[in-house]
């Protein structure tokens, strides 16, 4: 939290989270920042090709110094031939490349993980997707990304048990993986989790787990997008 990310934002999910934000429909237009953090906007059709992400990635790199290029969605493993093009042009210009992931397309990482940097994984906790469980699947996927550096976010509801908070503490740790409680951000009160029932949460965690941090969307705080 705090580090300035550049931000390449890929269209589509195979999920559908009840707490999502983000639009699942590929829309017509992409939206491209003008200068960096100044929310100046010009719009470009879908798709757009490898080559064209990475002339306006270095456009926006040239004006500003950031810490990685950050991969996010949507899912963005939805795509790992698309990948497979544009990663190794932008670590050529210097990129750190951070992957956001629901951790659910193990195979499709093994495409691309030898090209990322960091990687950033949901655990898909039902009490607050309001999906099935992805344990087995975020088990595999985290199989795969020995030596990288690994980070893994729970949104958590005030549904969400103690039984899932320490399968997710365990999984962590077993990745030797920081591990973030993100309280949902929703417009209804009865699923946001109290400031004490957090501290609650992040106690059961840490009884299975080191490194254990609540951060909410700070995006959201700070009227960024």
């Amino acid at each position: 939290m705090g580090t300035r990310h550049l931000f390449v934002r890929f269209a589509g999910c195979n999920l559908a989270c009840r707490y999502c934000d983000t639009p699942r429909d590929t829309p017509a237009t992409c939206r491209v920042e003008l200068v960096a953090g100044r929310q100046r906007f010009f719009h470009l059709p879908n798709p757009l090709t490898p080559e064209e992400v990475v002339l306006l990635v270095v456009n926006l790199l040239r004006q500003l110094r950031h810490g990685a290029v950050a991969l996010t969605g949507g899912e963005p493993l939805l795509y790992p031939t698309f990948l497979r093009e544009l990663l190794p042009a932008l670590r050529q210009v210097g990129c750190r490349i951070y992957l956001e992931t629901n951790g659910t397309l193990p195979h499709a990482l093994e495409e691309v993980v030898d090209l990322v940097d960091i990687v950033a994984m949901d655990l898909k906790l039902p009490s607050s997707t309001g999906l099935r469980s992805y344990w087995s699947e975020h088990e595999e996927f985290l199989a795969r990304l020995e030596g990288k550096e690994v980070i893994l976010k729970a949104v958590v509801s005030r549904q969400t048990s103690k039984e899932e908070v320490e399968r997710a503490g365990e999984l962590a740790e077993k990745a030797r993986a920081v591990l973030v409680l993100q309280p949902v951000t929703t417009r209804d009160p009865n699923s946001r989790p109290s400031g004490m029932r957090l501290l609650e949460m992040q106690e059961w965690a840490l009884r299975k787990t080191s490194d254990v941090r609540l951060i909410p969307q700070v995006h959201k705080i700070c009227g960024w997008l």
